[in-house]
């Protein structure tokens, strides 16, 4: 039984740091929430007035639960809006789980909506520079909605790249209630990734106009639903049901199914039986502990995951009182193998990954080599083994768990082990005189693991832009964008580069990109090394940087330096303004108060 299978060494050894390191701040953390936990609903302790508030728009039946002592009542939080594809599933789930929720004897609110942004519509464009920041406030966001003392559980509602990290920080502020998140699902498999890839890069080089660029976009992004390549948005639902806040094999489930509706249904009443006036108390504080935390990275790292994880496993997990470090993921990295081959990794996408085996042959893949903690506790109960299981519909419609497959459906796709894509993790970090730093190996070539050439300079992607264009990127160079960091302008992915350094690869010259910025969770084939820290807007090594300058960015040893000497230099001033406009004017205070890439970008 994998219970029984020894913790691999390193796994144990990185978790026991990580409790050594995160032992104050963990304590302080559960002594708070303990504090706030009730023997029964918080709501028995409000005010007459108060409580007739939170039951007014309730149904005569609702409201007598509401107001007695007995009845659980969860919150549901949802971060629906319908210009999301991967979003507008969430309409009818609030209606669907209050259903559920009265059929299994208890109460469910619909609490509060929080933003949900894409950074799929936002790319290149001033939008993008909120994308970051939108974490945080979804966190605050889920905050209100949950700071009613009406709530004994709740269900959080979202999918995509910062929603799900902001709505996990939110609900971890209320630790001492148990929480599932419930996802959407991804949308039928469309156009393939590479060949969109091929056709953006062919937009660059301006051998196809917007009409051929649009018709192959939108052949890629068709339907509601999550988007397919293996990017954020995906990392997110991966990583929520391997910490044990999915039900067991529920990331993956197309939207508009039966055994999605049943899925969703049965949430709520997971939730339910773990509040405190439920069978079996489950808070969501205790459940995400230093175990936890370590199987989300060591997933992450076997599938090849989104570099941004890097910044909100970190924010998350310090929301938990955790003092996770990139350290962490480096350590981890060395024995954790690639197991995973999806889009930008690979050709295939989420759905090819879910009909090979998906979750539940990657947990009991990794269950077995021991580099998951078992004995954690989830929402399908105490132990990551059932895990291993994966759901389907009886015949009279009754949703239950078999066992999952043995071997892989698609070994093209997803592998055990025994024969991993590569022996270690698909993320790695680096440091040297240019300062700390994150690179997504996964999706590179091997021959380009390391890069030294000239630098080239730019304040923003557009200048990187206008260069290309222009046919100024001749030869073999390091693109250094600075000004990108979270101080700066919010940290915007940079993804907009991939086709046109995609290009100067191709045709044969040394490309790699070096930037305090993003590069999104569909980082490709150029070495980026990003989210460099200190960033240039803190004086950073990268203000001092000038074209010309060589750069070596050695994704084999861990380093990147600038081989030059910078000492006497005038630091540079970014010459981009990204102060004003679209809204960002009124993010100015949280620019002023983020902290580094490396403890989250956050300014919680």
């Amino acid at each position: 039984m994998t219970a029984h299978i020894e913790v691999h060494p390193v796994v144990a050894e990185a978790t026991r740091r990580l409790a050594e390191r995160s032992a104050e701040s963990r304590t302080a953390y559960l002594e708070r929430i303990r504090a706030a936990a009730s023997e029964g609903p918080a709501r028995t302790s409000l005010g007459c007035a108060n409580l007739a508030h939170g039951a007014a728009a309730c149904g005569v039946s609702d409201k007598l639960k509401l107001t007695g002592e007995v009845t659980p009542n969860l919150a549901i939080v949802s971060a629906y809006n319908d210009m999301l594809s991967a979003h507008q599933p969430l309409k009818d789930y609030p209606d669907r789980i209050k259903r559920a929720v009265s059929e299994a004897g208890g109460v469910a609110q619909f609490a509060g909506g929080v933003p949900a942004m894409c950074d799929g519509i936002t790319q290149g464009r001033a939008g993008m520079e909120l994308s970051l920041f939108s974490r945080d406030l979804i966190a605050m966001a889920s905050a209100v909605a949950l700071s009613h003392d009406m709530f004994d559980g709740a269900l959080m509602l979202g999918v995509c790249d910062k929603i799900v990290p902001g709505l996990l920080i939110g609900a971890l502020s209320f630790g001492h209630l148990p929480v599932a998140f419930v996802p959407a699902g991804p949308m039928p498999s469309g156009l393939p990734n590479r060949d969109k890839a091929k056709v953006r890069q062919q937009h660059a080089e301006g051998r196809v106009g917007r009409r051929e660029l649009l018709q192959a976009e939108s052949a890629a992004y068709h339907a509601p639903g999550t988007c397919t390549f293996y990017g954020t948005a995906n990392s997110n639902q991966m990583l929520m049901e391997v910490m044990g806040l999915h039900l067991a094999g529920a990331s993956f489930e197309p939207p508009g199914t039966d055994l999605r509706d049943a899925l969703t249904d049965e949430a709520g009443r997971r939730v339910l039986g773990h509040t405190a006036v439920g069978g079996h108390h489950v808070p969501l504080g205790e459940q995400i502990d230093e175990r936890a935390v370590v199987n989300a990275v060591v997933a992450l790292l076997a599938t090849g995951g989104s570099s941004n994880h890097t910044l909100h496993l970190v924010a998350m997990a310090r929301a938990a009182g955790i003092e996770l470090t990139w350290d962490d993921f480096a350590a981890l990295s060395e024995v954790v193998p690639l197991l995973t081959r999806m889009y930008p990794n690979g050709a295939a996408d989420v759905n090819q990954f879910h009909q090979a085996g998906g979750m539940a042959h990657l947990i009991g893949s990794l269950l077995d080599a021991g580099l998951l903690h078992e004995d954690v506790d989830t929402v399908m109960g105490r132990g990551l083994s059932q895990y291993r299981k994966v759901p389907e519909l009886a015949e009279d419609g009754t949703l239950t768990w078999v066992d999952g497959p043995a071997e892989s459906g698609d070994e093209d796709v997803l592998r055990g082990t025994d024969a991993p894509f590569a022996s270690d993790g698909g993320l790695r970090m680096l440091e040297g005189n240019m300062g700390r730093a994150v690179i997504k190996v996964s999706a590179v070539a091997d021959e380009r693991h390391v890069v030294e050439a000239p630098a080239r300079v730019f304040d923003d992607q557009a200048q990187l832009q206008e260069a290309f264009a222009a046919g100024e990127l001749t030869g073999d160079l390091v693109a250094v964008v600075r000004f990108q960091g979270p101080s700066a302008n919010g940290m915007p992915e940079l993804h907009k580069l991939t086709p046109s350094l995609g290009v100067l690869q191709d045709r044969g010259q040394k490309v790699a990109l070096v930037t305090d910025g993003r590069m999104s969770g569909a980082s490709g084939k150029v070495p980026a090394a990003i989210h460099v820290s200190p960033e240039a807007a803190h004086l950073g090594p990268l203000a001092y940087v000038r074209d010309g300058d060589p750069v070596r960015l050695d994704a084999v040893k861990g380093t990147l330096d600038v081989l030059a000497d910078l000492s006497g230099r005038e630091a540079a001033r970014p010459s981009v303004d990204s102060s004003v406009g679209t809204g960002r004017e009124l993010f100015a205070a949280l620019r002023g108060a983020v902290g580094p890439a490396e403890t989250g970008a956050g300014v919680l």
